[in-house]
């Protein structure tokens, strides 16, 4: 049986879809410069050798195009992870049953390619890691932790613009309401960090599946901000039952948190068996105080009345499956 929120809670409102008209958008001048920038990232002479493999997708499945979702396991080695072209409009149940299947969309120009890396980033919450100095500040009492509290503002941020960097995002428009729409289902789940002002000093989003998770993206604009959201995020994420918290590809913010890379069939092992299992869907709330996460240690486990219930939860999901 899968965790429900009030359904309607799920449904987005007038104000809602205001915001999202007015924060899921690109003016003429932002989608050129995405265009030029992503022309000038295939072409850098480190990424040359990636054109052959994309060129040769895009042949193939011009001419036999094939609505299947493509084998994760059958991606390519150059560019790495390449599995194929979305074709079509990609809906939320296709996008969901990607998930499941361990694949990703991502691009930056269209078209929209699935994807599936030869190493997967994923924390298992049994190796998460607090440093001193993050869980010090925690203790500060200068930020606060919500989720599910403003999803368009936390999705438009991570697409925006980032200090010192070229803006190139993957998040386009198209992107932002498909995970909007998986929101008000009940599936994506942002995180917002509050300053002592009340203003949202950083956050992030990902996406759920069974008892599988997705990181999508993260911002911040005061140092540390989604590093204390993101570890708040795992604190429940590790509570409620969830097997892992899939950060994609491997990078210095994932490594000090104590995610690490794993081959591609260990994690489809992972996707598969956390898929099968019902999660938790609906909106999200924070149910621990700052100050408890941040003496979360590494091998420890938050302890919740849902992890007594799940050996017996996935028992009784189980044998329904075998008497199906």
């Amino acid at each position: 049986m899968s965790i429900h929120a009030d359904p309607r809670a799920l449904l987005p409102t007038t104000d809602a879809a205001e915001r999202r008209a007015a924060l899921f958008r690109e003016r003429p001048l932002d989608v050129a410069e995405r265009w030029t920038l992503a022309a000038l990232r295939v072409l850098k002479p480190s990424r040359l050798g990636a054109i052959p493999g994309f060129a040769k997708t895009y042949f193939e499945e011009v001419l036999a195009p094939n609505d299947a979702l493509p084998d994760p396991e059958r991606a390519r080695d150059n560019p790495p992870g390449l599995a194929g072209l979305v074709h079509g409009n990609l809906t939320l149940d296709r996008l969901l049953a990607a998930y499941r299947y361990g694949l990703y969309p991502l691009a930056h120009v269209a078209p929209l390619k699935w994807w599936s890396p030869p190493q997967r980033s994923a924390l298992l919450f049994d190796d998460m890691h607090i440093s001193k100095n993050l869980g010090k500040t925690m203790r500060q009492h200068r930020y606060s932790v919500t989720f599910d509290r403003d999803i368009e503002r936390v999705i438009a941020a991570c697409a925006g613009r980032r200090k010192g960097r070229w803006h190139l995002t993957w998040i386009t428009p198209q992107m932002m309401r498909l995970y909007a729409e998986a929101f008000d289902a009940g599936h994506v789940h942002s995180f917002e960090v509050w300053n002592e002002r009340g203003e949202l000093a950083g956050g992030g989003y990902g996406i759920g599946y069974g008892l599988g998770f997705t990181s999508e993206s993260q911002f911040t604009v005061e140092s540390n901000a989604a590093r204390i959201g993101m570890t708040v995020l795992n604190w429940h994420l590790a509570k409620w039952g969830y097997r892992f918290n899939d950060g994609k590809l491997i990078g210095p913010l994932w490594t000090s948190m104590g995610f690490h890379e794993m081959p591609r069939r260990e994690f489809l092992s992972r996707v598969h068996d956390a898929a099968r299992l019902p999660g938790k869907i609906g909106r999200w709330h924070v149910e621990d105080d700052i100050d408890t996460i941040s003496h979360w240690r590494r091998g420890e486990r938050p302890t919740s009345p849902l992890l007594v219930e799940q050996p017996l939860r996935e028992r009784n999901f189980r044998n329904q499956l075998a008497d199906a």
